[in-house]
């Protein structure tokens, strides 16, 4: 650029460069709306019984921090007694580092009762960066020591369907709720893991559903401990938000 050119010429060159910097992180940045949660795995306990997931983000609408700590009995695949637990910010200066130190003490009342002590290992993963899949299919087996081994062959289908909510989705998001189903097939024979019936309250009004991971704990590295993560997104302030909902596999 000719720092020495007259004011109006720099002037509109200057407009000029803003403007396709403008378009330039339009087209590098997609549109964000909603929110989107992460998961960070907690473990499962000695038995393998229990099974333990955090959920973080950052709320839309109020940009507040929040962190639900989720142990599900894989038993019944249920909530147990006491949980989720939830701690959310009060303003958008709290951090999310802040609110997920201040989960870390909240949750140890849970997680050393239920004795989650046993780290978790990630079977197969769908991340959030794979393009050009609808992640409805996850094909996994489970870890073995040496690079590359295996043992087993599965393949997860997801399917979702419409189905009815507690809450008034359509008047709330113009959309009727989805429920889900999740099958898994073996050497050809193909057994149904979960059908939602009606859903509940705190699935709030699902749009869409995807396969996120199969994690398993380390030391039973089974299908009969594994545990598969799916991806919900319900309606939200600006968009469809994302959680997360674990489902045993060994049932």
């Amino acid at each position: 650029m000719n720092w020495m050119q007259p004011n109006g010429a720099w002037a509109a060159t200057a407009r000029l460069a803003a403007s396709v910097l403008l378009a330039l992180a339009g087209a590098i940045l997609p549109a964000q709306a909603g929110d989107r949660a992460l998961i960070d795995y907690v473990g499962f306990s000695k038995d393998f019984r229990y099974f333990a997931f955090e959920e973080f983000g950052i709320q839309d609408g109020s940009g507040f921090a929040y962190s639900n700590l989720y142990v599900i009995d894989l038993s019944t695949d249920s909530w147990v007694v006491g949980t989720p637990v939830r701690v959310q910010a009060e303003s958008e200066e709290s951090a999310l580092s802040d609110i997920r130190a201040q989960m870390a003490k909240k949750a140890r009342t849970p997680i050393d009762g239920f004795g989650i002590t046993v780290p978790v290992e990630i079977a197969a993963m769908i991340g959030d960066g794979v393009p050009d899949t609808d992640a409805r299919t996850l094909t996994f087996g489970a870890p073995a020591y040496m690079p590359g081994a295996v043992a087993g062959d599965y393949t997860l289908h997801l399917s979702s369907f419409p189905t009815q909510a507690t809450s008034p989705c359509a008047q709330w998001f113009g959309v009727e709720p989805l429920g889900y189903e999740l099958s898994i097939a073996d050497s050809g024979t193909e057994r149904l893991i979960y059908r939602d019936r009606n859903l509940p309250r705190s699935r709030g009004c699902p749009t869409d559903y995807r396969l996120y991971s199969v994690v398993m704990p380390f030391g039973g590295t089974t299908l009969s401990n594994a545990v598969a993560i799916i991806s919900v997104y319900p309606g939200g302030f600006e968009g469809p938000d994302r959680r997360f909902l674990a489902v045993p596999l060994g049932l």
